[in-house]
């Protein structure tokens, strides 16, 4: 094996790519490009059941969209491939026919209904279901008999008695299985394509893989990939299993958590920073020295250590998510921010797809309003709805500060100082408010509240001149004069 270091992201084109998987194929990206390797992507397309048209397309493009790069795979090409495991049943098969001469590897006729019924009966006896080797030493004869029945083989490796595998987790130190615990397990299906753990060991060697960091999911997968290895007498990468992501519950992710969106397509979709999503999936599992979270991704390529991926389980904090978002936006251009908003509120019907020069310049100075506000830019339909609406409907919060002894004089006064206007500008609505308070001797919140509650029906909100000079004069005058009717 090269002394180099390359490692590998495998994804299989069955759906969308998750935050799992991105995390996985992230933490690789960040090692090899730490340490100078290489990083490839090998698509596992062997499960036609499961795979899905457009799949790898899909995962390439949204690893791509988070600023992930790849040195080698099947869309650029490299040295190593072909980069999809269909390609590659040639390859396979001349393993298979070594292993099948060499007696490391057997057919087995058994059918699914035979195994199923042998897995019962173990059940029953209180043992752990696994494969007995029925089918280990068949004859020439028991083999043609099966044959003229009909019957499809698959293809089983010959697991080693009283072996133990040991291996030194990059994460988890030490992990020692033995080969008791393993029946001989299926290399090749019935269909003739070969299984995970074998396709996998073969590419692994292959493609020169050094160090493979995948979840733990994989860690009982790990003997089984190396006694392909053993087998061949091929030296195994190192290994290194990342912990469990866990929701606020420290339930395991799962996909019926609703409250939490899983897939990297649906952030891109809301509206999120590309930049702002890798540096939050790099937490998950990682952490840097210091207290500091944010970072670019130069930073994390420069300063990723695999010491320091974490021995429990990461949890999944949507709230996180939102804020380290908001950051990255308050550190964007408002071109950049208008970009990621403007097409939620066409979406939601607010403004049209053809907006002429003032129409735009009133969307920008409305998404400019939340700048430093907004979290994604999805949210800024929510955030402006006070904008879209004819008219308000006053909360308990609202009516409390209406209800005010000084209201009444203060609506009346700005009302009147605000009609005065000729050409509406913050600059103007300042002064008038400043005016009111002149008139009526009532300053800050007796003052501001009011006005804020009455033309916006919020409590909190953005600069208050600026959010009246973007309703505009009508719609203001209106909201005023419906709260003095509602509160005499």
């Amino acid at each position: 094996m090269a002394n180099n270091v390359r490692v590998r992201y495998a994804p299989s084109p069955t759906g969308h790519l998750h935050i799992g998987n991105a995390r996985t194929a992230l933490f690789n990206y960040l090692y090899a490009k730490h340490l100078g390797g290489s990083f490839i992507i090998r698509t596992e397309d062997t499960d036609d059941k499961r795979n899905v048209e457009g799949g790898e397309e899909s995962q390439l493009m949204y690893l791509k969209w988070l600023g992930i790069k790849w040195d080698e795979g099947a869309d650029i090409g490299g040295d190593y491939g072909p980069y999809r495991q269909t390609e590659r049943l040639d390859i396979y098969q001349k393993y298979v026919d070594d292993l099948l001469e060499r007696g490391l590897a057997y057919k087995c006729y058994m059918t699914e209904e035979e195994l199923e019924k042998e897995r019962e009966e173990q059940r029953a006896n209180g043992q752990v279901p696994k494969y007995s080797g029925a089918h280990r030493d068949l004859t020439e004869e028991q083999i043609k008999q099966f044959e003229a029945e009909g019957r499809k083989p698959s293809i089983r490796f010959r697991v080693p008695a009283n072996k133990t595998y040991t291996f030194q987790d990059i994460v988890r130190d030490k992990i020692t299985f033995e080969s008791s615990d393993f029946g001989d397990w299926v290399m090749v299906k019935k269909n003739g394509i070969p299984t995970y753990n074998f396709a996998v060991a073969i590419d692994d060697h292959s493609m020169e893989i050094s160090h493979v960091l995948r979840g733990e999911e994989h860690i009982s997968n790990t003997p089984k990939q190396m006694m392909i290895f053993d087998a061949f007498g091929w030296q195994a990468p190192q290994y290194g299993h990342m912990t469990l992501i866990l929701n606020e519950n420290r339930k395991k992710l799962s996909k019926r958590d609703e409250h939490i969106l899983q897939f990297i397509e649906q952030y891109k979709n809301l509206g999120y920073i590309p930049e702002a999503l890798f540096n939050f999936i790099a937490l998950l599992g990682w952490s840097p020295v210091g207290e500091e979270e944010i970072f670019t991704q130069e930073q994390f390529i420069e300063m990723f250590d695999p010491d320091r991926l974490s021995t429990s389980p990461a949890i999944f904090d949507p709230a996180k998510l939102k804020w380290m978002n908001n950051q990255y936006i308050k550190q964007a251009s408002l071109d950049e921010v208008v970009e990621l908003s403007l097409p939620h509120l066409i979406k939601a019907g607010r403004l049209p797809e053809e907006m002429d020069e003032k129409q735009k310049a009133w969307a920008v100075d409305l998404i400019r309003l939340y700048h430093e506000q907004l979290s994604y830019g999805a949210e800024i339909v929510e955030l402006t709805e006070l904008f879209f609406k004819e008219t308000i409907e006053y909360g308990e919060d609202a009516m409390a500060v209406l209800k005010e002894e000084q209201v009444p004089e203060v609506m009346e006064t700005f009302l009147a100082k605000f009609d005065e206007i000729e050409e509406l500008s913050p600059e103007e609505i300042k002064a008038s408010i400043k005016a009111t308070q002149k008139e009526t001797k009532q300053k800050g919140k007796k003052l501001f509240m009011p006005i804020r509650v009455a033309t916006t029906g919020q409590v909190h909100g953005p600069e208050l001149p600026n959010a009246i000079f973007l309703l505009g004069k009508d719609v203001v005058k209106a909201r005023l004069n419906h709260v003095l009717e509602l509160i005499k």
